[in-house]
């Protein structure tokens, strides 16, 4: 209802620029061969625009869709505009070869299927034929936000087909140039054109239809002799030579009963209604009967009369005529009134005057006229008036956009080098581009400009300041240029109404009741004697008698005394300072005596205080109920609703609308803040009482903190340092990417993001279709439901969380900067959004002071609580408090940027609220141990993880600190820490990573057995070794997987040996076994069934014995790998049987003897493979005695290798310190030793050995073994082998 009530008579501009780089428009040329050029034939420019017939039909494609157009000499610019999306190629230019388009020569108008554009020259006509939008998509709704314009294809058409283009007949277009042009289309789809001819009456070419055969024709409407006596004689003296009386000025047609009207206002001030079925005049009247006081009028020649028609179903057809006299230009409006016999006459409904100069153009609607007019200065005027209504006549106002004012003041804090951007289009640069260029441009030519070597810091900004106002003052001339008022047009569907200038168009919006008083004209403030703002009529009178006040103390103050004031409201100073600092400057300067004025004027106001809260509280926008719709939709609407007012054009005006806003109430305020500062400084002049000043200093902070808001909406809505970055999903706001769109400040980025959504939700929530858009009303709503999204002490925070879902960090921090001293709501939300803004900064401190000071609001502000009820609970714990969520979001946030140090820091705190909370608390314990390990801080990682009360969150810690300290080596750490009761676990995770891993890439049974001996336990850190031995043994057959097993069992020894004798003793480990860790839930097999209890097994008891036999075993084998890298592998899983052959075979003898000692092995093997290589050695040749120096070299034998040395003797000695050290051994064993020993030699003889060996050369010397071998061996020499004779012997 307030937002109904606030809404005023008066409109203003704003101007509807796309904010994207516009590409140029395509050309095309029309050269229908005609060779008279126009010469010096000049029209002037002109602009119009076509609506769509559903484009107040909310569920329509072409809703919100128009089409405008301008001309300029030859060529003609069309352009396709939608608020709901952004057409691609929607802008074409048209250009005829030696003609000039006429004024009046462009009309567009829609069948079913095509969009038909007429264009008459002074020489062609033309028609074009494109595709209705509603045949151009598959769907009828609008639903994508890029859509093609019907001019995509445009093309393919060709301008010079005949059946679309046709030259005017010589008879009519050659002698002179029709001065105005209109053009239609017939019910039958025939394009006619009615050109008003130079000779006097109407031309009109008809087109067939393209789908008749026909071909061009030409009619003429001329009136008879009879009718020109009839209708009196204008001599020629008045109407000139060339001029005649019925010269057409203006044209307008309109289709009524299958017969076209055609009304031609003409030069002898007559209006004539021609039938073009009948092929004459229906209808003469003489303007001038409508005009008081005329005399002397009739002997002027009309030149500026302009003629416009308007149909309704309630009023039917109304004309409405201006005639152009000087000083009292007149509108008047009439009625076509039908009467028997086929005769029409006119009945007069209104008539208007206007004391404007020169007239631009006007539109007529069903109930009002709209104007635009060029003042003396050249500046724009529009205006419009109801003429059934207006019993004062009034015209109301139109506020349009001043231009740039000539001179701006810089201040001394100020780089003359800062752009602002204005209601300007780009065609072919980018915003930053265009900067940059014009920057290098103009600094450049400062750079050439100085001719010394030296200048001070004031000269050089003097000069910076002097060319920079010098490319400014060129900025306004091509601004002027371009904003040159051409047109105005209003949709008769939606009520939109556009100014068409130059170079761009723009929208024109109604003006809320605040904003009119304070823009309104002093004259129109003096006229009225109500306002919608107040309604009783005594109050309205205070108000209005209160802004004329205002406009006075407006007026008075200066450029400088503005920018302090602004200067103070950017720096956060106290506006209430600021504005007595401005009182004090109007009362030093006060030559014109406004102030005594003021006075006087306020004398009159009998009650100012309630008209002060009267227009205070028209101005907070401040509002209980969240923006957003919660009503039923349906499905269509919702489809509808998805693009409405989002293209870019839609966002632009919106946009700028809140700016216009913002910037006229900010004044407002500061001039309202001046005036209650000049009421307690003068209250005895003002019948000020006592409870006036306490109503005032209530007052006074009231508008100081309305001030500031309103200077925070102008800043985010002029502000367009935009970071493109890409969005961050860092809270919970439903913002998509505005990847398609390139919105220019964070209003506009607001808007697109989220604020549309919301308002048009809010607009049309429980609607089920059939909606109309009524441009006055919905726009308004729409502009003041984003600036009540945007107005920072409503509870609604929707604007920061776009600000950083769209990582505008910048923009973000400077929001919360503004409304920090004086905004009481969302406070710890603010801040919270200002610790976003310094973890992005990298100012990782400050964030967590801000994290920390919004905690204390969690439960309290709306944003807050959603931020923590999005939290996703585990169902079967309990719900931590708030605050708790609160923490958990930001340590989450924290830990995503990487600050560990900050994360510890907060769980720190969080611990103290989670008293009582034992899940709670085990996390962030957790959290604590985590970030302490990732930080290398092993010492308070283990102190975090020992104060864990979640003992399987403790195991967790403690598993994953074993395997971190082990992955850095750092094992000193990991094996000094106490582990208090928590010992069993550590050596269950190290046991458990032990037996699960790689043996030779992980170190686990060496760190278990460095934990074991670091705390004495040496029988625990012998069975852990050797567990490794086996493992070693059986998974590692390699040289240095033996090499390890051999370490392993030493250590294993020693840690036995270690212990006292009655203790050495460990249990082996089980091959196979499966180790689980204490706690660990049961496992099921591949059927899902647990597994059977495991058979008890029994257990060995291992010795130092035991482990001894399996080292030497262990040893053997490693120097088997050692001496036969071949044999490695088999040597790993070899039994000690099978080890001793192999090193025998390899000539591993002395370890061979160890190993048969030390199993209880028998000898044999040993003293066969010794004599086999004796013999081999003695038979062979150098090469045997070459190979047989390696296996001496291996054996415990102080071999001596020089010249005299014989490898013969050297084996000798061997076997004499075999046969020495296995003297125990029983005489038997040697006697079979040596007889399988004869029994080899022999074939060896056969083979070519003369005689048998002498065996006295080969065994060594009888003394060297005892009486009871030397008998055995004295035995065995005596026998030969069998077939062996004497005579060999």
């Amino acid at each position: 209802d307030k937002m109904a009530a606030a809404l005023e008579r008066s409109y203003i501009e704003i101007c509807g620029f796309e904010r994207e780089a516009e590409r140029r428009p395509r050309e095309l040329t029309a050269n229908l061969g005609n060779t008279v050029p126009p010469g010096s034939l000049k029209f002037p420019d002109s602009a119009g625009a076509f609506h769509y017939e559903e484009s107040g039909k909310l569920l329509s494609v072409t809703s919100n869709r128009f089409i405008h157009w301008s001309t300029s000499g030859d060529s003609v610019v069309l352009v396709e505009q939608s608020l709901d999306t952004n057409l691609l190629n929607n802008a074409v230019r048209l250009r005829f070869t030696h003609c000039a388009v006429l004024p009046g020569g462009v009309t567009i108008q829609e069948t079913l299927s095509n969009v038909v554009i007429l264009i008459s020259t002074n020489h062609s006509v033309h028609r074009l034929l494109l595709p209705h939008p509603t045949r151009m998509y598959r769907s009828e709704l609008v639903t994508e936000l890029h859509m093609q314009s019907i001019f995509t294809d445009v093309g393919k058409l060709s301008l010079q087909d005949p059946a679309h283009s046709a030259l005017i007949p010589s008879s009519v277009g050659t002698t002179a140039s029709p001065g105005t042009a209109f053009a239609w289309l017939s019910y039958h789809g025939d394009a006619h054109f009615a050109l008003a001819s130079p000779a006097g009456g109407i031309t009109v070419v008809t087109l067939p239809s393209p789908d008749s055969q026909g071909n061009m024709s030409v009619l003429e409407l001329k009136r008879s002799s009879v009718m020109q006596r009839l209708s009196g004689w204008m001599p020629t003296a008045i109407r000139g030579e060339h001029s005649p009386a019925d010269l057409v000025l203006s044209l307008a047609v309109r289709e009524l009963e299958e017969d076209s009207f055609i009304f031609a206002l003409c030069q002898d001030h007559r209006l004539r209604m021609w039938s073009l079925r009948e092929h004459g005049c229906l209808l003469e009247a003489d303007m001038l009967e409508y005009m008081p006081a005329c005399k002397g009028v009739k002997r002027l020649p009309g030149h500026g009369h302009r003629l416009r028609l308007a149909f309704s179903s309630t009023t039917g057809l109304c004309v409405c005529v201006y005639l152009a006299v000087p000083q009292r230009g007149q509108f008047t409006v009439l009625q076509l009134v039908a009467t028997d016999n086929n005769r029409y006459s006119l009945e007069h409904i209104s008539t208007l005057f206007s004391t404007q100069e020169t007239l631009v153009d006007f539109t007529l609607t069903s109930s009002d006229i709209w104007a635009l007019w060029l003042d003396e200065s050249n500046a724009t005027v529009v205006k419009y008036i109801s003429f059934e209504h207006n019993t004062a006549a009034q015209w109301n106002q139109v506020f349009v956009q001043p231009p740039p004012e000539e001179e701006i003041h810089i201040g001394v804090d100020l780089d003359p080098r800062i752009f602002r951007r204005g209601s300007e289009r780009i065609w072919d640069l980018s915003w930053e581009a265009l900067r940059k260029e014009v920057t290098l441009a103009v600094e450049s030519e400062l750079q050439s400009s100085i001719t010394e070597f030296e200048f001070s810091q004031e000269e050089y900004r003097q000069l910076q300041v002097e060319f920079w106002s010098r490319f400014y003052s060129c900025c306004l001339q091509y601004q002027e240029v371009q904003a040159s008022p051409l047109g105005l047009t209003v949709s008769q569907h939606t009520g939109m109404v556009c100014l068409l200038r130059k170079g761009f168009l723009s929208y024109l919006l109604p003006c809320f009741a605040v904003d009119h008083l304070y823009l309104s004209h002093d004259q129109y403030l003096l006229s009225e004697e109500e306002t919608p703002v107040a309604e009783d009529p005594e109050a309205g009178r205070d108000v209005l008698q209160l802004v004329q006040c205002l406009r006075l103390i407006s007026d008075t103050v200066s450029a400088e005394m503005a920018y302090e004031m602004e200067k103070a409201l950017e720096y956060l100073q106290a506006p209430e300072r600021a504005a007595e600092l401005v009182l004090e400057n109007l009362l030093c300067n006060d030559s014109d005596n406004v102030i005594v004025d003021v006075q006087n004027k306020l004398q009159d106001v009998r009650n100012p205080m309630a008209a002060m809260m009267v227009l205070l509280r028209e101005m907070d926008l401040e509002t209980d109920s969240e923006v957003g719709g919660d009503g039923l939709v349906s499905l269509n609407l919702r489809i509808g609703l998805s693009q409405l007012y989002s293209g870019s054009t839609a966002v632009s005006v919106v946009s700028q609308a809140v700016c216009h806003m913002a910037m006229t109430r900010a004044l407002f305020c500061r001039d309202l803040l001046i005036l209650q500062k000049l009421y307690l400084r003068f209250g005895d002049n003002v019948r000020t009482h006592t409870h006036t000043v306490t109503c005032l200093q209530d007052l006074i902070p009231r508008t100081s903190q309305l001030l500031s808001s309103y200077h925070l909406l102008k800043h985010v809505s002029q502000n367009a340092n935009l970071q493109h970055l890409t969005v961050l999903e860092l809270v919970c706001v439903s913002c998509p990417a505005p990847a398609a769109l390139n919105p220019q400040t964070v209003v506009e980025l607001f808007y697109q993001t989220a604020a549309r959504r919301l308002i048009v939700s809010q607009l049309f929530s429980n609607q089920q279709g059939g909606a109309l858009l009524v441009w006055t009303d919905v726009i308004s709503s729409v502009v003041q439901l984003l600036a009540q999204l945007l107005w920072p002490s409503n509870p609604g925070f929707q604007f920061p969380e776009c600000l950083l879902a769209s990582c505008q960090y910048t923009q973000l921090q400077e929001y919360v900067r503004l409304i920090g001293p004086w905004c009481q709501v969302n406070i710890a939300s603010c801040r919270f959004m200002l610790a976003q803004c310094y973890l992005a900064n990298g100012e990782g401190q400050k964030a967590l002071r801000c994290f920390q000071e919004a905690a204390t609001e969690v439960e309290k502000e709306e944003f807050l609580m959603r931020l923590t009820g999005s939290e996703d609970e585990d169902a079967a714990v309990a719900p931590a408090t708030p605050r708790l969520q609160y923490y958990n979001k930001v340590l989450r946030l924290l830990e995503d940027v990487g600050l560990p140090e900050l994360v510890i820091q907060l769980a720190t705190l969080a611990i103290t609220e989670a008293i009582g909370d034992v899940s709670s608390q085990a996390a962030l314990w957790t959290r604590i141990f985590k970030h302490h390990l990732d930080l290398g801080h092993n010492s308070e990682a283990y102190d975090a993880l020992t104060q864990n009360p979640d003992g399987s969150m403790q195991l967790d810690c403690l598993r994953q600190l074993v395997v971190v300290l082990c992955e850095r080596s750092q094992l000193q750490d990991l094996v000094n820490f106490p582990y208090v009761n928590l010992h069993d676990e550590v050596v269950s995770i190290i046991e458990s990573r032990a037996r699960g891993l790689d043996l030779l890439t992980h170190n686990y049974y060496e760190l278990l057995y460095a934990f074991h001996i670091a705390r004495h336990n040496y029988r625990k850190a012998g069975t852990v070794m050797f567990e490794f031995g086996m493992r070693l043994g059986r998974e590692v057959r390699t040289r240095l997987g033996l090499q390890k097993q051999v370490n392993c069992y030493l250590a294993a020894l020693n840690c036995l040996r270690l212990i006292r004798p009655e203790y050495a003793w460990i249990v082996q480990p089980v091959s196979g076994a499966t180790y689980e860790r204490p706690g660990a839930s049961p496992k099921r097999n591949s059927d899902g069934e647990f597994p059977a209890e495991p058979v008890k097994r029994q257990v060995d008891i291992l010795e130092v014995r035991d482990l001894e036999k399996e080292y030497i075993l262990s040893r053997s084998r490693l120097t088997l790998a050692q001496h036969h890298p071949p044999s490695a592998a088999i040597a790993g899983g070899a039994s000690a049987a099978e080890l001793l052959v192999l090193l025998v075979q390899t000539g591993l003898f002395d370890s061979a003897l160890v190993l048969s000692r030390t199993f209880n092995l028998s000898l044999t093997p040993v003293f066969e493979g010794l004599a086999f290589k004796c013999i081999k050695l003695q038979l062979g040749g150098e090469e045997s005695q070459n190979e047989a120096w390696s296996w001496l070299a291996v054996n415990q034998l102080s071999v001596v290798n020089t010249k005299e040395s014989r490898c013969a003797s050297n084996n000798h000695l061997l076997i004499d310190t075999s046969l020495f050290i296995c003297r125990k051994q029983t005489p038997v064993d040697l006697h079979i030793t040596n007889n399988n020993l004869l029994l080899f030699a022999a074939p060896q003889t056969r083979r070519g050995v003369s005689s048998p060996p002498t065996w006295t050369s080969i065994l060594p010397p009888m003394g060297s073994i005892t009486a009871t071998s030397s008998t055995s061996c004295c035995h065995m020499v005596s026998l030969y082998p069998i077939g062996w004779s004497k005579a060999t012997r």
